[in-house]
């Protein structure tokens, strides 16, 4: 699975270069004066939805008499049902969401401070290899040839759904490809980096739930998108982003044991959304 998010990510940035490479000035109607979104001192904000894909992960679990390891363990997103949830102002952050802030500090170039309010879910039906040393006889018992079944919910449930939370800063270049008089296109593509401020849903061992928003390490992305501007200010924006999270510290009891969890992997990202650009200055 790793070496398809290897080969998705670089044909994501060979075409990335290949486009920025090929695009003919000569038909790019209008352009040289760019959009009015892209130029200096111009902000936007967007909100949108995702979708969110992970590679197997190891996961390390450590405290006082435990020490182990889950290896290449599944997880999915949980994409909430289709409901008023996804524009009631007062749900709106439940379902997987992503919010921008860009400010353009010279003609084409944005500073973005985002958040991707992703989630994380390990599958149960899964049988995975364990290695390292359990200290408790009961679990310990449950580990069989060196494989624990997790379906049954007794031995670990692991999730971050409030969520896998990446506030992250980066900065984007625009392209205008069109630029009509109440339609502009405009793509970008760029990158970032921030922390891990996830929820995360923890139950290891039949202990008490741990559920608490914490700092657990640090993400990087790659992103390109593709924005449709109306009337100057409405946008509509289609993003892909590709990008890696390491959680070194993840808290997985309740209480504040030195106990945690770490994992890392790659994922993907297909997210889409709203939009408005405004202009600063007079």
């Amino acid at each position: 699975m790793k070496k398809f998010f290897k080969i998705i990510v670089f044909l994501f940035l060979g075409l990335n270069f290949t486009f920025a490479q090929k695009i003919d000035t000569a038909r790019i109607v209008n352009c040289d004066m760019g959009s009015a979104m892209t130029k200096k001192g111009r902000m936007f904000v967007f909100w949108g939805w995702n979708r969110g894909f992970f590679t197997r992960s190891d996961i390390h679990f450590k405290g006082a008499d435990y020490d182990f390891v889950l290896h290449d363990v599944v997880a999915r997103d949980r994409p909430s049902d289709l409901s008023w949830d996804y524009i009631n102002p007062g749900e709106v952050s439940i379902p997987q969401f992503n919010f921008r802030l860009g400010y353009f500090l010279k003609d084409n170039l944005a500073l973005v401070i985002a958040q991707d309010h992703m989630k994380y879910v390990m599958d149960q039906d899964q049988t995975v290899k364990l290695t390292g040393k359990i200290g408790n006889p009961t679990y310990a018992a449950m580990v069989s040839n060196g494989e624990v079944n997790l379906k049954d919910e007794k031995f670990l449930t692991f999730e971050h759904t409030d969520g896998l939370n990446y506030v992250n800063a980066g900065l984007e270049k625009y392209k205008t490809l069109s630029s009509k008089k109440n339609v502009d296109i405009v793509w970008s593509y760029g990158g970032g980096v921030g922390v891990m401020f996830p929820k995360s849903n923890v139950k290891l061992f039949g202990n008490e739930r741990s559920d608490r928003f914490h700092v657990a390490g640090f993400g990087a992305d790659a992103r390109t998108n593709i924005n449709f501007i109306f009337w100057k200010h409405w946008m509509l924006r289609v993003e892909g982003k590709y990008g890696y999270i390491n959680m070194f510290d993840i808290k997985s009891t309740l209480n504040n044991n030195p106990d945690k969890a770490m994992q890392d992997f790659l994922y993907a990202q297909i997210n889409a959304g709203i939009g408005y650009t405004f202009n600063t200055k007079k």
